[in-house]
């Protein structure tokens, strides 16, 4: 009797254990197979943007995308089952496109082909409209083949303002572990403006979803969103004038800024330049080494990322932090042509010396002796701390990436970088912009505006974005009784460009009427046995000194600054004199400066 009764027990609860099951799976849970029911049968598929273009101020276009298309083979046919089928559409689109490498194609396409990834595989990166034409509908036909729309980047200009655009290329792993809709686009900016404004230009990903068959052929499309995009960018730079800098610039290496007082760039270069188009696929590996390898680095970004001694054109800023240090504007030093500290000769960079100079004539003819015994009265700690709150030693703010700093020496710099003291040796040659000083370009640029107008500018390449133009941004640095003697050292930046002892006045031929101030940055140290220095022209070209030529115009009512830099060209003034003085001529004649004066 007990084993029936154990029996029928076992029996019975088999019997619920069963029914409770059933239950579970016909109605507790339901919801859950409905729920992956709807999942495989709806797929969401995103929708690539299209990259939006960039514009100079004129409205012309200088970086477009044209229309054209990929080709895709579907995955999973590397393996052995599948081979053959994978080298028959590969050959396939050999036999309609010229000059396909079929190798080449297969090894490209078991590169991403793998068991865990279901996405198309590119094979093709880009053809053209007009090509695609006349194969598209025979291609179509082909179930394993897919073909979809993929714009490609091209810089109609070709190297023109080339460090300015930057370009766009293939995006890698880290940048899409950065931003996830690249691995959608394929593509991303990789310089310049193309980077820093990547994110807009790039827009946003639509979505659509669609009802698919469990062989996942396309039934219904349930509901779509556009993407977002077409964000033109429209830069400040004049392309034309771009162009018209680059010609000036043929067979020299460095830099041109061109800024409106507001801090608007209508030009900025950094030479020699690069056709931009080379990037948008790929570079080749032998055309890479060549630009890398160059001596004259075109690969760099002089304009934010070239870092060199200011020389003298940083006297301008000394010498209104020295007048306002203690030091009368009518102090004068008499310089001799050199002047002797310790066991060292500083010299001036004219022989027979300057006689008596006053801070307006050691600007006018760039007298290194007035700063040198001007710094040993005001000191390294108000020279560099000034030199810092008027943009040197810091970023600009521009929008481009990267931008360097540079270094404005200090004795708390010093100390930090190399845990060394300081030696007054290196204050008289900051005072002349050598030794370890460094700036950018960009940075001498900004510098020249503060000394036209009296406000630190911040640079700006972008013009106008979602339709809204960009407003200039100033910061106020100068104290009062800076503000209140600027106009001394305006006066001298006018002689620099007009008195006849001007170090830049012989080399002029400007329509407008300019002030600045000329500067030349060695590159290489002159030992204290040479008695008799070699003139630039008479050096090795890579031992020559930089030359600098900073300026604002017209010198009575300032609207632009133009800062130029000739790599290993000598003089300020004789290098780049002819060049201001043919971009103010074109300034005028196109219409941006309205007054001569």
């Amino acid at each position: 009797m007990i084993r029936v009764k154990i029996i029928l027990f076992v029996l019975s609860f088999v019997w619920i254990s069963l029914l409770v099951r059933v239950f579970y799976l016909s109605i507790q849970s339901n919801n859950y197979y409905e729920t992956l029911s709807h999942r495989n049968t709806i797929k969401t598929e995103l929708l690539s943007p299209i990259r939006g273009e960039i514009h100079d101020r004129n409205n012309i276009p200088i970086a477009i995308n044209e229309l054209g298309f990929r080709i895709q083979v579907l995955p999973h046919l590397s393996g052995k089952k599948n081979i053959e089928k994978l080298e028959e559409e590969i050959s396939f689109i050999a036999s309609l496109i010229k000059d396909i490498n079929q190798t080449k194609l297969i090894k490209k396409y078991k590169k991403y082909d793998s068991y865990y990834n279901h996405d198309n595989i590119d094979v093709i990166d880009f053809i053209s409209y007009q090509d695609i034409v006349p194969i598209y509908s025979k291609l179509n036909l082909r179930e394993n083949i897919k073909i979809v729309p993929s714009p490609k980047r091209k810089y109609p200009y070709k190297e023109i303002a080339a460090h300015v655009l930057g370009y766009v290329a293939k995006a890698n792993k880290k940048d899409v572990e950065k931003d996830p809709l690249l691995k959608l686009i394929g593509s991303v900016g990789k310089s310049g403006v193309e980077r820093y404004y990547n994110r807009y230009l790039e827009g946003e990903a639509g979505e659509k979803q669609v009802q698919v068959s469990a062989s996942n052929e396309q039934i219904e499309v349930l509901s779509s969103k556009s993407p977002i995009e077409n964000r033109n960018l429209t830069l400040s730079i004049d392309i034309e004038l771009e162009k018209y800098i680059s010609e000036l610039f043929k067979g020299k290496t460095g830099s041109v800024v061109v800024m409106d007082i507001n801090g608007s760039i209508l030009s900025a270069s950094s030479f020699p330049e690069y056709d931009l188009n080379a990037f948008v696929f790929g570079i080749s590996s032998k055309d890479w080494r060549e630009l890398i390898s160059s001596v004259d680095s075109p690969f760099t970004n002089k304009l934010v990322n070239g870092l060199y001694p200011p020389g003298s054109t940083i006297k301008t800023g000394l010498g209104l932090l020295y007048i306002t240090s203690g030091i009368s504007e009518w102090w004068y030093a008499t310089c001799s042509g050199s002047m002797t500290l310790g066991n060292r000769n500083f010299r001036c960079w004219k022989h027979d010396g300057h006689e008596k100079t006053t801070i307006r004539k050691a600007i006018r003819e760039s007298c290194d002796d007035y700063f040198y015994k001007g710094s040993l009265k005001v000191g390294i700690a108000t020279m560099s701390q000034g030199l810092m709150r008027y943009g040197l030693g810091q970023k600009t703010g521009i929008d481009l990436p990267n931008e360097f700093i540079g270094t404005v020496p200090s004795r708390a710099w010093k100390r930090h970088k190399f845990n060394q003291p300081w030696y007054i040796g290196e204050t008289l040659n900051t005072s002349i912009g050598q030794g370890d000083f460094l700036t950018t370009p960009v940075q001498i640029a900004q510098f020249t505006a503060l000394m036209a107008t009296g406000k630190l500018v911040k640079p700006t390449i972008a013009y106008e974005m979602n339709g809204e133009r960009k407003k200039p941004e100033f910061s106020e640095v100068l104290n009062a009784s800076e503000k209140k003697r600027l106009p001394i050292i305006q006066r001298a930046m006018i002689d620099v460009c007009n008195h006849p002892k001007g170090t830049a006045t012989h080399y002029l031929h400007s329509k407008v009427k300019i002030a600045g101030k000329t500067g030349t940055a060695q590159v290489v140290g002159i030992s204290q046995e040479v008695v008799k220095r070699l003139k630039e022209h008479e050096m090795e070209k890579y031992r020559r000194s930089h030359a600098w030529f900073t300026t604002y115009g017209p010198y009575k009512h300032p609207q632009y600054i133009v800062t130029v830099l000739v790599e290993h060209g000598g003089h300020g003034g004789a290098a780049a004199g002819s060049i201001v003085s043919k971009i103010y001529n074109r300034l005028y004649e196109d219409g941006y400066i309205t007054s001569r004066y």
